[in-house]
């Protein structure tokens, strides 16, 4: 039966086991005589890091590659290759991807229906006649020049919020607050993109912008109530005035056409009555220059004319020479008038 290393070493004290007798004693086995080919491994490993150097740059992107920190070359789309680190060094920006900042509120939750947090310290500003409005700002940009992007500007996110806020806020400063809410929205993107594209410049920071979005410009909520209430009175005053302007152009043309109208029915009748006289004295002389010539005989015409002139509306009866009775004349006009197909 096997004994305990307690039991072993009291039987031992105690003379029970020969001193010659021993535990047997582990040894660690000796890799002197065996040789690893360390050649083949060295081989390997530089294998492994020379081929760690590949690289693939994306259609929407461009290969910087540095060597030492310092810019060596600019790789196309495609397989690249560059000596593998620390030699060389390689940046993948997209060029192509159009990235989008929110200024004065972030999108929370995309929905629908959509969450956005507002960031008052971003959004709230000054307009030129010291007015307060909340102004929100989405600004688009992309990458021109990704050598700049890397190494002018050490957070080109960052930057852009600032000067795309500094931008604004200029912008704003110089319109009154009416321009800002209602009309002059298009204006004030255009020369806030204008004045954000001049900062980058001047940071030389790589950056195009593509768009300056107006999203909401608002007075602040404490005082919107008061805003509104002014706004409808504008509107119902223009209202008013549009529609005061629209009845006196209606009312203005139609009397001026009346006028008109009236001023040439005058000057027709005045006319009319001048060429007559002048046709009746002219022919008043005419008949004077005959009777002159021939008193008798221009009066038996003047007579005779007047007469049959006359006669026509004149309702006529014939007495016979006794006395008889009246003979009224026969209707032989007017019959023959209605005996007509």
């Amino acid at each position: 039966m096997p004994m305990d290393w307690d039991e072993f070493k009291a039987r031992r004290q105690g003379g029970g086991i020969p001193p010659q007798i021993r535990l047997p004693q582990f040894q660690m086995p000796s890799f002197r005589n065996i040789r690893l080919p360390w050649a083949l491994l060295l081989a390997a490993v530089a294998v492994l890091w020379l081929l760690s150097g590949t690289f693939t740059v994306g259609p929407d992107e461009q290969g910087i590659v540095l060597r030492f920190g310092r810019l060596d070359r600019v790789a196309s789309p495609g397989l690249n290759y560059h000596i593998p680190y620390p030699v060389e060094t390689v940046y993948k920006p997209k060029v192509t991807e159009v990235k989008r900042l929110e200024v004065g509120f972030r999108t929370i939750d995309p929905g629908p229906p959509a969450r956005y947090q507002d960031h008052p310290e971003e959004s709230r500003m000054l307009t030129g006649d010291e007015n307060m409005v909340d102004v929100n700002v989405i600004v688009q940009y992309r990458i021109v020049d990704p050598v700049h992007y890397l190494f002018n500007v050490r957070n080109p996110d960052r930057t852009v919020r600032l000067a795309a806020e500094a931008a604004i806020r200029q912008v704003v400063g110089r319109k009154p607050i009416d321009e800002a809410l209602t009309t002059g929205k298009g204006v004030i993107q255009q020369e806030t993109m204008e004045t954000l594209q001049a900062i980058l410049d001047r940071y030389r920071s790589g950056l195009t912008i593509v768009a300056v979005q107006l999203q909401d410009v608002n007075p602040p909520k404490e005082v919107s109530q008061a805003f509104k209430d002014v706004a409808s009175a504008r509107e119902d005053k223009n209202r008013l005035i549009n529609e005061s302007q629209g009845y006196r152009n209606k009312v203005i043309p139609e009397a001026r056409g009346r006028v008109a109208e009236i001023v040439e029915r005058a000057t027709a009748y005045r006319e009319t009555k001048v060429r007559q006289a002048r046709g009746d004295a002219g022919r008043f002389l005419a008949t004077l220059t005959e009777y002159r010539k021939a008193p008798d005989i221009t009066r038996t015409r003047l007579h005779l004319e007047m007469i049959k002139e006359i006669m026509p509306s004149v309702e006529k009866v014939i007495l016979d020479k006794q006395g008889s009775g009246v003979l009224p004349i026969l209707p032989l006009r007017d019959g023959a008038k209605e005996l007509k197909p």
